[in-house]
């Protein structure tokens, strides 16, 4: 009996992570083909939260790829993460309309405000603060994406004022 195998049944990861048993169902499911791969990096980071790179690795040798072109492909997709998210997602659009309508000030009033920078998630784990080089809103510039609702026009003040809002309603339900 090899290390991948007990009691004749196959373990996805020697870890024994059973999430990993979760993502090879996907693997399966596309029959390990390589062009999947964008489909199976959602998959994974549904699952898992965020793209480890135990989790890229896995991946790779799964469809048989490179680890580069995991990583490369990880990478240049904005929604992929690579650190674990908080309980709520503050993304603010830094594309050129929102930029110009006062994106840089409104992440830096909500990065002094939590004392987190872009990119990452507050020690409580409850905000999560991104980026986006755009959101495709750009007629509603500037733009946040909170917990997915799109919210156009924003400043500094209405902005921070939506996001603590958000985290406020969420405590009380």
């Amino acid at each position: 009996m090899t290390g991948a195998q007990t009691s004749g049944k196959l373990q996805a990861h020697l870890s024994g992570d059973m999430r990993f048993d979760l993502l090879e169902k996907t693997l399966k499911r596309t029959r390990f083909r390589q062009d999947a791969l964008i489909e199976v990096l959602h998959s994974a980071q549904d699952i898992f939260g965020y793209l480890s790179p135990d989790i890229l690795h896995y991946v790779a040798r799964k469809l048989k790829l490179p680890p580069s072109r995991v990583y490369g492909v990880a990478t240049f997709y904005h929604l992929f993460s690579f650190t674990p998210k908080g309980e709520h997602s503050c993304t603010v659009c830094l594309g050129t309309a929102c930029y110009v309508g006062g994106a840089p000030a409104i992440a830096l009033a909500l990065e002094q405000s939590f004392g987190i920078r872009l990119e990452q998630t507050t020690a409580d784990k409850q905000l999560s603060l991104g980026s986006a080089r755009c959101l495709g809103s750009c007629g509603l510039a500037p733009v946040l994406v909170i917990d997915g609702e799109v919210c156009g026009r924003m400043n500094s003040e209405t902005a921070l004022a939506k996001v603590y809002k958000q985290l406020e309603e969420t405590h009380h339900d």
